[in-house]
């Protein structure tokens, strides 16, 4: 029974008959579009969604990375980046290559394995839709299938046809510019001619999907050449970045040999196929100076030959089948002075390395005299011709670091490339002011 002091319990109002269920009904609506609303905000904030094929394995690179930003060196500029995107294409055009023989990755053609790890480790990312340029990571110098070790060229022209066929599928970018921002790496004797006898690389041409594009290539002529006909950079071949730091600083070194060549060297030139090996300049060279106690020159295998140039206060460097060799960088990293001999050469990075002041060059016509020049400059300006040669920064701008290093092969590079944007840019300008005229 109730306690009659106690305050009667209030009522409840109570809600008119089907009025809770359509609250209940409404609020669930209204719940139901804003789950909706969100959902198409977040899509909307989301970057599109490249092809599964080539999901953005990234970059976007410039001329001066997040940890370049204090540099102060002539190159710092305040225009806009180079942006560089890399294709992630799939793994049988490269990594399989790689993971097959770890040769892949040393050998004096492995730029094209260098530059693809160096721009991956860039800090910087972006849409492909943002890019000024695009990398397509294809291995081509990793096929050790030959009975001389070397690797073949056999199977480039088809691999990186394939490769073309597959961007051109599934992204959009190569067909708005016909393939003219992207950019390839053709670090082989003739570059993008895939061959390394020079008459069958002239005969055979740049393929016609490259010509439009932009090759890194280790070869290069002053004056035209079949094989230099599209946009391209000249770019040092692969040594290794531990030779530089495996000897004793150049400046540090006891020099001890006049004058240093070790490798191929034939008595008589012509090879089965008829052709003149080095335009007969190495034999010249071993019939020249042979039998000269100045000269050390070698024809057989060392492994150890760079504690040889190490040694030395000249390293020959003359052509071979192609006008370069990683002669010319193991040279520089070991403070030995280039003594050049291949007419017309084009040489990796100028304004940086200033050739002309860290090396020598010789007419091929002129091997005769070699010696009488040699004494010359070590009665004249060999020391200053050292000095400039042992400045860290001339050793650095040949070596391709993994990861990317200010100032170093890879950095030169895409200097080299936002030069080239740049005269690109004049020349659409010039051409639409003229249109107006």
């Amino acid at each position: 029974m109730r306690d009659p002091k106690l305050p009667a319990p209030a009522t409840a109002r109570r809600s008119p008959p089907g009025l809770a269920d359509k609250l209940r009904r409404h609020s669930a609506w209204l719940l139901l579009v804003w789950f909706a609303l969100s959902v198409c905000l977040f899509l909307s904030a989301a970057p599109p969604t490249a092809s599964p094929l080539l999901r953005p394995a990234v970059l976007l690179r410039n001329t001066k990375p997040r940890a370049l930003a204090t540099a102060t060196t002539a190159a710092t500029t305040s225009k806009p980046p180079v942006r560089i995107y890399v294709y992630d294409l799939p793994s049988r055009f490269n990594r399989d290559w790689a993971a097959a023989d770890p040769r892949c990755g040393r050998h004096l053609f492995a730029a094209e394995v260098a530059l693809h790890d160096a721009l991956l480790s860039g800090p910087a990312a972006a849409r492909p839709e943002d890019a000024d340029l695009f990398f397509v990571p294809v291995y081509v110098s990793c096929n050790f299938s030959t009975a001389n070790g070397f690797p073949s060229l056999s199977h480039a022209r088809g691999l990186l046809a394939d490769a073309v066929a597959l961007v051109r599928r599934e992204m959009p970018y190569w067909n708005r510019s016909a393939g003219a921002d992207h950019v390839f790496v053709a670090s082989h004797d003739f570059g993008a001619c895939f061959h390394p006898m020079e008459d069958v690389a002239i005969a055979d041409g740049i393929p016609e999907f490259l010509k439009r594009s932009i090759l890194l290539q280790t070869f290069g002529v002053h004056g035209p050449h079949v094989c230099q006909e599209a946009e391209h950079v000249v770019i040092p071949p692969h040594v290794p970045p531990e030779v530089a730091l495996e000897l004793p600083e150049p400046e540090k070194a006891r020099r001890d040999i006049f004058a240093f060549f070790r490798g191929k060297m034939e008595v008589h030139p012509k090879n089965i196929s008829g052709r003149f090996y080095s335009k007969k300049v190495r034999t010249e060279l071993l019939k020249q100076y042979g039998r000269n106690s100045k000269f050390y020159l070698k024809r057989k295998r060392y492994d150890d030959y760079r504690s040889e140039m190490a040694r030395s206060l000249f390293c020959l460097c003359p052509l071979g089948w192609a006008p370069w060799s990683p002669r010319l960088v193991e040279s520089v990293l070991l403070g030995c002075v280039p003594v050049i001999i291949a007419d017309d050469i084009r040489l990796p990075f100028p304004s940086v390395l200033r050739w002309q002041d860290i090396s020598l060059q010789v007419a091929e016509k002129d091997v005769a005299s070699l010696e009488t020049v040699l004494d010359h400059v070590v009665e004249t300006n060999l020391s200053v011709i050292q000095k400039n040669l042992w400045d860290p920064v001339k050793r650095k701008a040949l070596v391709f670091n993994r990861p990317l290093q200010e100032g170093d092969a890879t950095w030169q590079v895409l200097r080299e490339l936002e030069a080239l944007l740049d005269r690109s840019q004049r020349r659409r300008r010039s051409r639409v002011g003229s249109s107006r005229r």
